[in-house]
C-alpha cells in the first residue's frame, strides 16, 4: 500500500515550512497541512541521532497541541556531522565557507530524526546517510556562497540545489539528506497504523 493510501483517512500536519520536506510531501501525494513549529536547537553534547530525534520530538509536541486530537502530526530534524563535530546551520557567509572546507574532499554523516505523533504516543526513528565530497576549489566555494542556498541549510548545502554538483557518493537514503527519509516514515507508517487495527 502507497503512503498517500496509508493516510488516505487521516488528517496530516507537517509540523515544518521547510519547502524541502513539502515537496516530499506532495511528491508521495499526501494531502497535508504544514504548520511551523520554530524551535531552539542548541548543539550539545549527546550522540547526533539522540539530538535529531529529541528535536523532531519537540516540533511535534509544539504543534500537536494546536491541532485536533485525532491529526496525525510528523515532524523531522536534519543535521551534518563531520569527525563527531555537528555542523548546524551556519550563521553567517563566513561560518558557511569554513564548513565547505571541512566537508571538501570527505566524507560526513547526514542524521534525521523523524517523529510521528499519533493517538497521544509519539514514535520517534532516524536515519543516517554517508555523503562524501569532491575537493572544493576556493574558487567554487566563493560561487556557491554566492547563490545564498548554504545559509539556511544544515552543513551549509543542499543536496537538491546548486551543491548537488559537488556531491560524488551517497551511501544509503538520498532523501534523508534532502531532510525527510521516506523509506524510513514509511515503515514507521505502518507500523502505527497496523497496530491501531488490531
Amino acid at each position: 500500500m502507497m503512503i498517500h493510501e496509508l493516510l488516505r483517512h487521516k488528517k496530516v500536519i507537517l509540523a515544518s515550512v521547510s519547502p524541502r520536506r513539502k515537496e516530499l510531501f506532495s511528491l508521495l501525494g499526501i494531502s497535508f497541512e504544514a504548520i511551523p513549529a520554530k524551535i531552539e536547537e542548541p548543539i550539545n553534547s549527546e550522540a547526533p541521532q539522540t539530538q535529531t530525534m529529541q528535536n523532531a520530538l519537540r516540533k511535534a509536541q509544539l504543534v500537536k497541541d494546536k491541532v485536533d486530537k485525532d491529526a496525525l502530526v510528523v515532524s523531522a530534524d536534519t543535521i551534518v556531522v563531520l569527525d563527531n563535530h555537528i555542523l548546524g546551520k551556519p550563521a553567517d557567509t563566513e561560518e558557511a565557507g569554513n564548513y565547505l572546507r571541512l566537508l571538501s574532499g570527505r566524507t560526513h554523516s547526514v542524521f534525521t530524526g523523524i517523529c510521528v505523533y499519533y493517538n497521544e504516543i509519539a514514535n520517534i526513528n532516524y536515519e543516517q546517510t554517508f555523503v562524501t565530497f569532491a575537493e572544493l576549489s576556493e574558487t567554487e566555494i566563493d560561487s556557491y556562497l554566492a547563490t545564498g542556498e548554504p545559509l539556511d541549510k544544515a552543513g551549509a548545502y543542499g543536496i537538491q540545489g546548486f551543491g548537488a554538483q559537488f556531491v560524488t557518493k551517497v551511501e544509503g537514503c538520498y532523501f534523508n539528506v534532502m531532510g525527510f527519509p521516506i523509506r524510513l516514515f514509511y515503515e514507521m507508517l505502518k507500523t502505527i497504523l497496523v497496530e491501531e487495527e488490531q
